[in-house]
């Protein structure tokens, strides 16, 4: 169990150091100075000072910052981040997600480089009674369920367990798109080699790995699990999920560990973390890039918002204000964290 710990320590930890090496590549290229890049956090283990940048290893094994000078204050010099143009500063506050994202992708490439073959969301047969009652044919691409684009099989499943029975569903059918409304695809019981199982009687086609079709898999994967996110906090605002089922980087190792401790080999503990590894990345890659103060996100979206008044007054607003709300939504997001944190050791022990 301790070596996967270790393992999804080093895993969670590599995510975010990622993260920050896409804000510095970018400030770097778009000239702004960058005065600490820092792996982890606490007191530094290793430092080295290489041009105007120091270069910092801490014992705490997670986090990590890449500290630029005029990032949370004014500052006179040229190539501070507060003197930068507007299109500088998203870029750089967007390349620590667009990181993490492509790092998920890759991850996931890699991971269905591995298949002979993958199941389609193409329809290639019904269980009885499945065609005549839903009007779908053999040949049908299911495009959407509801409001929900599908990517993948898998997601046929997922987003029927999310009705009620009865769908709109879009379909790909000789190159055109169909919606068909009220279909119904209940629950039903089948026998399947001598065993009774529940199914929805929807069978797919199966089509052979190729380059092309790891690609178009991985990547739809990848947009799978940024859409997976987006639906688990619609469920926390709906109140489906509630605020204490979320798990901070306790609960998320707890987790990691207790899958890699769970395989029945080797080979698959490694596959599962690296799952894990590629939907972390891709999580922190949605979450940082929500419009709350102190994450990129809300800096991002502060700075569009600022956008407006400046091009009709023709004059900067000062960076004060917006500082203090950054700097207040670091405190709370920090309080939640402990929280969370807390929350999740507490249930460790229980």
């Amino acid at each position: 169990m301790l070596l996967y710990i270790l393992a999804a320590i080093f895993i969670i930890g590599s995510l975010i150091f990622f993260h920050e090496l896409g804000h510095f590549l970018t400030a770097k290229a778009c000239n702004v100075r960058v005065n600490e890049f820092s792996v982890c956090m606490g007191p530094a283990i290793w430092k080295k000072q290489r041009g105007e940048t120091l270069y910092a290893l801490r014992c705490i094994p997670i986090g990590g910052y890449c500290a630029m000078e005029g990032e949370n204050e004014d500052s006179d010099d040229p190539r501070a981040f507060s003197r930068a143009g507007k299109l500088k500063k998203l870029a750089i506050l967007i390349a620590g997600s667009a990181s993490n994202f492509l790092i998920g992708f890759l991850i996931l490439a890699i991971l269905c480089a591995g298949a002979d073959a993958f199941v389609t969301t193409r329809l290639d047969g019904f269980y009885e009674g499945v065609a005549e009652q839903t009007g779908l044919m053999v040949g049908d691409e299911i495009v959407r369920i509801d409001s929900e684009r599908v990517f993948l099989k898998t997601d046929v499943q997922m987003l029927l367990e999310r009705g009620d029975g009865t769908y709109t569903v879009t379909v790909r059918r000789d190159g055109t798109l169909h919606t068909l409304e009220n279909v119904p695809i209940p629950l039903r019981e089948y026998e399947i080699n001598g065993e009774k199982a529940r199914m929805y009687g929807l069978i797919f086609a199966a089509e052979e790995a190729t380059a092309g079709s790891v690609l178009k898999t991985a990547w739809l994967s990848a947009l799978n699990d940024a859409r997976l996110v987006w639906l688990g906090l619609r469920d926390m605002v709906n109140g489906v999920v509630g605020v204490d089922e979320i798990s901070g980087p306790v609960g998320i190792v707890s987790v990691m560990a207790e899958a890699g401790e769970n395989a029945s080999s080797a080979l698959e503990a490694v596959h599962s973390l690296a799952y894990f590894a590629a939907f972390l990345s891709i999580n922190l890659a949605v979450m940082n890039m929500l419009p709350i103060p102190a994450l990129d996100g809300g800096r991002a979206f502060l700075l569009l918002v600022r956008a407006v008044p400046e091009a009709i007054l023709r004059r900067k607003l000062p960076e004060k204000y917006e500082n203090f709300i950054h700097q207040t939504g670091m405190v709370l997001l920090l309080a939640f964290i402990a929280w969370i944190t807390l929350k999740d050791v507490w249930q460790l022990f229980r």
